[in-house]
Order: structure tokens, then C-alpha cells, then sequence
């Protein structure tokens, strides 16, 4: 789960982390009244949406007044934002962070995620922030300095103070640096995040560090301890029918592809997108009913994918074990009566009560197009697209 940049820094703040003074936004009038209240002096007002490259977009504006605010506020608000991470059809701007400028000096990165690779958290610094770490990562990842945590062990102390002294900070700062670099990792872990970024880090004219954006990933697995979060969740950024999927314990994720796909299992999830594009095809989701899938979590998720206008072709791929193939079986034909399905249907049925769901199917009188194996299923469905 995402939050937005406001919500990241309120989290900051509880964890001893400098941000700059501000508050969040809805109305041109309440962004007056907040730069209202910070006084004198330059005044961000930052477009509030799931991506980055704000700037970039025009979702952020550097004004002077509490009716500079206003103005900038009204003109942002209700925009549609396009960005190089939100696609051609953009984000819709609803909240606004006003908040004190700062005069910047210089900037720096800080993160913290999972190094799948070494199954351990990684702690990142870099003396190029304020840009995009990716890019920084395949040009000159010598700019990016690492600390990996033992589990059993935690992050030390004088890992903290080694990322601190490799940003070439001045002397006075190393120590609150690396008070800083302590403190997200804190976060990180006490909060179940998958990723923590300040990005940038700056140093003041005045000497200070203080965060001027941030970014925190919650791991949905790790909800159930943090129920104080769910407050935070903002479905306006989500893609819709990702949405209705989690209302029904689905996991969905929406792709740019035409061939719809249900399957029972992440990795055979992930295998079946993969065999689908090796015939030279494209999903148009993942979708993963799982192991304990109901006839009615089938129907929905059918009913998901047929919502989906992309979608030209559905191909489904069971592999029965916890999920047996006479549920699916049972599970589609009441979907097929309350849903028309006018597209055609490849479907693989494999494993337990295999021969009952392909019965159940033959019966029904749908008009479904069967598979022996994967490689046979993703061919189907690249043949049946072709025709169409």
C-alpha cells in the first residue's frame, strides 16, 4: 500500500525525522489558510498523487503569499497530472501538501528496501539526490553506497555512521545523519514497509537537514498489525478494478495486454503470463484466485476480467489441488448465467477432481475452447485472437 507524501512526513515526524512545516489541502481556501500560518517566506504547494516527477508535470509551485497560494492551489487542483510513472491517461490532483519552503544548499538520497538477491533489508545513502535513484543505479551505481542487515543482528550503529561519513557531509552533520539514516530504518521494520525513501535529504543555509519529500510502501502481508493504517489507503490512486479484486480477496493486477488470465497460484500465475508472451501475446492481468477459491471468488474474478475493455481473449489455467477443478468448474458456469460472456474461453484443467470439472463443463453447454498443457492454452488463445 502507498501513501502520499503528506501522510509519509506525519510518519516522519513520529519517527524523529526533520520535514518542513506544512499540512494537507482540499480546497484553494485552505491552502490560503495553511500559508497563512507559516509566516513569511517562500511556499511549496506540492500536487498530492501516487507518482513522481511532480515538478516535471506542473504539480508543483513555489509561491509567495497566502493568495499566491490560493491561486496556485485552484489552478492544481482537479488537473489532470501526467507524469513519466502515472501513463498517458494521468492522475487526478484532489489533495494539495502546503507547506514552508526551504533554501537548499545541497541534496541527498536515503533508502531503505528488501535486496531480494541476498534474501536481507538494504540500507542505501547517495550524495545525488533530488534525481531518480534508478537512473543514478545504471550509470554510476559507485554513487550509491549500501549497507546490508544481518537478520539476527539488526542494523548497527556503525553501519549507520559508515553510510553518514561516505556522503562527504560537513563534520557537524555526520551524527544527525546518521541519526536520521537509524531512525527510517527503524521505520522500515516497526511499520512492515517495503520501501522507505527520502529523496531528497537537503541541507539548509542554516545548516540543517530535513527531508523535502518522501515515499513509503507499506507490505500489504504486514496490514493486520497496523490497523491504524487502513485510514491512510487513498483508492483514487488505485486502478479500479484492483480495487473490487481486494474487496474480494483476489489478487489482481491490471496489465496493458489483451488475453485475460485466471489462474490458482502466483507462480503458475506468473508462468502462464510468461508462456503467453513467449507465443508472442500479451496479458492483460494477473490474477491469482488462490488455493481456497470459493465458486463465488471465481465468478468475481471473471466477472473482473470481463470489466477489463482491453480484454479480447480469457485464458484459464487451474492446477487443482486446495482449489479443486469442480469448483472452478461449478464457479464459472454460474458466472456464465449471470454474466454474458462473449469472448472465448481457453481453458487447462489439471489435478484434483480434474475429471468431474471437465463434466461439469461438457454439461453446462458452454462453449469453451480446452487445453491439454500451458504451451497448447497460450497458443489456443494467440490462434482465437488472430481471428477475431
Amino acid at each position: 500500500m502507498k501513501v502520499h507524501e503528506y501522510q509519509a512526513k506525519i510518519i516522519f515526524k513520529e519517527f524523529g525525522i526533520p520535514v518542513p512545516d506544512g499540512g494537507m489541502a482540499e480546497s484553494p481556501e485552505r491552502a490560503r489558510e495553511i500559508a497563512a500560518s507559516l509566516g513569511k517566506g517562500t511556499i511549496a504547494i506540492k500536487a498530492q498523487v501516487h507518482a513522481g516527477g511532480r515538478g516535471k508535470g506542473g504539480g508543483v509551485r513555489l509561491v509567495g503569499t497566502p493568495s499566491e497560494a490560493e491561486k496556485a492551489a485552484g489552478e492544481i487542483l482537479g488537473m489532470r497530472l501526467v507524469t513519466a510513472q502515472t501513463g498517458s491517461g494521468g492522475r487526478v490532483v484532489r489533495k494539495l501538501l502546503v507547506e514552508k519552503g526551504v533554501d537548499i544548499q545541497s541534496e541527498i538520497y536515503l533508502g531503505v528496501t528488501v535486496d531480494r538477491s541476498r534474501r536481507c533489508v538494504v540500507v542505501m545513502s547517495s550524495e545525488a539526490g533530488g534525481v531518480e535513484i534508478e537512473k543514478v543505479a545504471g550509470e554510476t551505481p559507485e554513487r550509491i553506497l549500501t549497507e546490508h542487515v544481518d537478520p539476527g543482528l539488526g542494523f548497527r550503529p556503525f553501519q549507520a555512521s559508515r553510510l553518514a561519513f561516505g556522503l562527504n557531509l560537513p563534520p557537524d552533520l555526520i551524527r544527525k545523519a546518521a541519526g536520521i539514516i537509524s531512525a527510517l530504518y527503524r521505520l522500515f521494520v516497526q511499520m512492515d514497509c517495503s520501501l522507505v525513501e527520502i529523496n531528497p535529504l537537503v541541507i539548509t543555509s542554516q545548516g540543517e537537514l530535513v527531508a523535502l519529500d518522501g515515499k513509503i510502501n507499506f507490505d500489504d502481508n504486514g496490514l493486520f498489525r497496523h490497523r491504524e493504517l487502513e485510514d491512510l489507503r487513498d483508492i483514487h490512486e488505485e486502478e479500479p478494478l484492483e480495487v473490487e479484486a481486494s474487496q474480494h480477496n483476489l489478487n489482481y493486477i491490471k496489465l496493458e495486454g489483451n488475453v485475460g488470465c485466471m489462474v490458482n497460484g502466483a507462480g503458475l500465475a506468473m508462468a502462464t503470463m510468461d508462456m503467453i508472451k513467449l507465443v508472442g501475446g500479451e496479458p492483460a492481468n494477473f490474477l491469482d484466485v488462490g488455493g481456497g477459491a470459493t465458486a463465488d471468488m471465481v465468478k468475481n474474478g471473471l466477472r473482473i476480467i470481463l470489466s477489463d475493455p482491453n480484454v479480447k481473449a480469457i485464458l484459464i489455467n487451474i492446477f487443482g489441488g486446495i482449489l479443486r477443478c469442480d469448483v472452478l468448474a461449478k464457479g464459472l458456469v454460474e458466472a456464465a448465467k449471470e454474466i454474458a460472456i462473449d469472448l472465448p474461453v481457453v481453458i487447462r484443467l489439471e489435478g484434483t477432481n480434474v475429471e468431474e470439472g471437465r463434466r461439469i463443463l461438457k454439461e453446462s453447454g458452454l462453449n469453451l475452447i480446452t487445453a491439454v498443457d500451458m504451451n497448447e492454452a497460450a497458443r489456443k488463445v494467440l490462434s482465437v485472437l488472430k481471428t477475431k
